[in-house]
């Protein structure tokens, strides 16, 4: 007689065991309609689970992330099906739920092209218009093995053999005739699924993401709980491709990549220009904000990673090499045992914490050639990165001051909509569980006084320390993970960091782990994406270019640059032979914010005529009024 506990706290009781449906029937009829699956004590489970015991209960709907994500799992399982079907002897391997959607990896010969991806779509409306049963079973392991052996799914026998011998092995029926291994939960029938969905794309994945293994092909789609969602999250997609900085970068000539180098970014004039005024931005905030600016060396000794810990945990992700002495040498992945060898030089004492250290360092670090993707994800970056030296007793405030600093940069740049993560220990880490209850309840208390919305990343801290990442929501409703925050009672013990202590004895520091942009690259590339290249006016990389009408008035058009350029805004005259609607078109294309149109009429009056990005007007101003006015503009609100 199971008595069911609700997360209100009202307990339902019941006189035999009961399934997850029936405890929704009994909430509410509506509840039971809505509901998809629920939690029995904090565990997921089909609504078909039978409840045996006292329990805690909870249902979720397709308006919870657990029931969109379950919408999504059924629908990666119904594809697979619908793609046997449709092409019997495809082996399907596994196909998990992922951000927005599922995909399935598949072992076929024959590639798959977008005529298959609408059949295969059709075939998945007509499974769930059977509203076929959804039905669970548990295998025994050698049972399994040889099942799928037999049948020649030799991926899915792999599988099952990698699953440890204590595991349970439930393998879920979608109908008479499909199955696969799944660790569930799942929908009770295929017609819950809905028709909120879309298959998008196909693309190569090697089995178990190693690239010696055999070549699978991979279907993605998306998932939602209704059409409206479906088509909002579509609408977004294109226009993430209209954004897309790879394809604006090569219109505004801001940078370019070379197969000499991948993963390396081959900046141009424009693109450099930008990254400065970042950098230039940065440094006037830093400065403000009590920061010392330093540089270090791109390599050093294999010997200093691994006494820092980095080399057992990024090794493999490091470019070394051995200098004819037999020394191995590392180029830096990041900055943080560098920083700490400057804090080491000459003695510390209290009086000097808080400490600020900062520097634009450029680091290395291995990507896998497929895992490339623009500015957004490559293998040699800067970090705006800085590590704050200080006692204990300044943990939170100078955490504070961090999250402070952070979001006013952010809110320059057009980011207002912040939400902070927190992540705790993980399973791979150095340091004792003392060490990270202090680190831990230092950084907790840091985000609960910032007022600021956020949430748990149980076990995603850094191997050192707990930290705090920063999510910022771009113009399209995208979600970014920028700057971090990081709190560190092991690195300076490790690397042998102390200072001198009002008692006179020596103490170990605590060092905090600040990023604000994090990698400059990737934040640039959010930049462009998020502005789709028309940047607010004070970080354009060129701000004004001036067109003369004719040659008659170019001396007059070079007047105009040079006194642009003398007030710090930058500024080109375009002297090409072209008409003057082919020079607007083109500068309209690399989205230059100002061209300033020079003939008879500026020069009579020492004026300029304005056209702005994106508008047809023209506006004539007096040329020392326009230079008061652009000059006000060419900076951020908090400057």
């Amino acid at each position: 007689m199971p008595i069911i506990t609700l997360p209100d706290g009202k307990n339902l009781e019941f006189s035999k065991e009961v399934t997850g449906l029936e405890v929704a029937k009994k909430i509410s009829k509506s509840l039971s309609k809505q509901a998809l699956i629920m939690s029995v004590d904090g565990e997921l489970k089909d609504l078909y689970f039978s409840i045996k015991q006292n329990c805690k209960v909870k249902i979720f709907t397709s308006k919870d992330p657990e029931g969109l994500e379950v919408i999504r799992h059924d629908t990666a399982h119904i594809m697979a099906m619908a793609v046997q079907e449709l092409y019997p002897g495809t082996q399907v391997t596994i196909g998990p739920v992922i951000e927005n959607g599922f995909y399935y990896d598949f072992a076929r010969k024959e590639p798959f092209t977008n005529e298959d991806l609408n059949k295969i779509e059709k075939r998945m409306s007509e499974i769930i218009d059977k509203d076929v049963k959804t039905r669970r079973e548990v295998w025994e392991r050698e049972k399994a093995i040889n099942h799928f052996k037999k049948i020649g799914e030799k991926y899915k026998a792999e599988i099952i053999e990698s699953i440890p011998e204590n595991e349970e092995l439930s393998i879920y029926h979608h109908g008479d005739t499909w199955y696969d291994l799944c660790r569930g939960p799942h929908l009770l029938s295929s017609g819950m699924i809905g028709k909120a969905f879309k298959l998008t794309k196909v693309s190569g994945a090697y089995w178990r993401g190693d690239s010696k293994n055999e070549m699978l092909q991979r279907i993605y789609g998306t998932g939602w709980a209704n059409q409206k969602d479906l088509n909002d999250y579509l609408n977004r997609i294109e226009e993430a491709e209209k954004r897309d900085h790879r394809k604006l970068g090569k219109e505004m000539n801001l940078f370019h990549f070379r197969e000499e180098s991948p993963g390396s970014v081959f900046w141009l004039e424009k693109g450099w220009a930008l990254f400065q005024k970042l950098i230039n931005y940065m440094r006037v905030k830093q400065d403000a904000a009590g920061y010392r600016e330093v540089n270090t060396p791109e390599v050093l000794d294999r010997l200093l990673w691994e006494k820092s810990g980095h080399w057992e945990k990024y090794g493999g992700n490091m470019y070394t090499s051995e200098t004819p002495d037999e020394k191995v040498f590392a180029i830096k992945p990041m900055n943080c045992p560098g920083h700490i060898q400057v804090f080491n030089q000459g003695l510390k004492s209290y009086r000097d914490l808080p400490l600020r250290i900062t520097e634009f360092g450029k680091v290395h670090r291995y990507e896998p050639s497929g895992a490339l993707h623009g500015l957004l994800r490559v293998r040699a970056f800067t970090q705006d990165d800085a590590h704050i030296f200080c006692s204990e007793d300044q943990i939170t405030s100078e955490c504070l001051k961090v999250t402070d600093l952070i979001l006013e940069i952010y809110k320059d740049l057009g980011f207002d909509n912040v939400i902070l993560k927190y992540a705790d220990r993980p399973e791979v880490r150095v340091g004792d569980d003392e060490i990270w209850d202090k680190a831990e309840a230092s950084l907790l208390e840091a985000v609960k006084e910032s007022k600021l919305e956020y949430s748990i990343n149980k076990g995603e801290g850094a191997f050192y320390g707990p930290k705090i990442e920063f999510v910022l929501r771009d113009a399209i409703g995208r979600d970014w993970q920028c700057g971090t925050l990081q709190v560190d009672f092991n690195l300076p013990g490790r690397l042998d960091a102390t200072y001198v202590d009002k008692d006179g004895a020596k103490k170990v520091p605590v060092m905090l782990h600040r990023a604000l942009f994090g990698s400059l690259e990737r934040f640039i590339g959010i930049l462009i994406e998020n502005y789709a290249g028309k940047f607010p006016f004070w970080i354009s990389p060129l701000q004004t270019v001036v067109i003369p009408i004719s040659e008659d008035f170019e001396d007059y058009a070079k007047e105009v640059s040079s006194k642009i350029k003398k007030v710090g805004i930058s500024s080109i005259v375009d002297l090409k032979k072209h008409n003057l609607n082919y020079k607007i078109r083109e500068h309209s294309l690399a989205k230059i914010p100002l061209l300033l149109i020079c003939g008879k009429k500026e020069v009579d009056t020492n004026s300029v005529t304005i056209r702005r990005l994106d508008s047809n007007k023209q506006e004539n101003m007096e040329l020392k009024t326009f230079l008061k006015t652009v000059s006000a503009m060419n900076k951020p609100s908090s400057i």
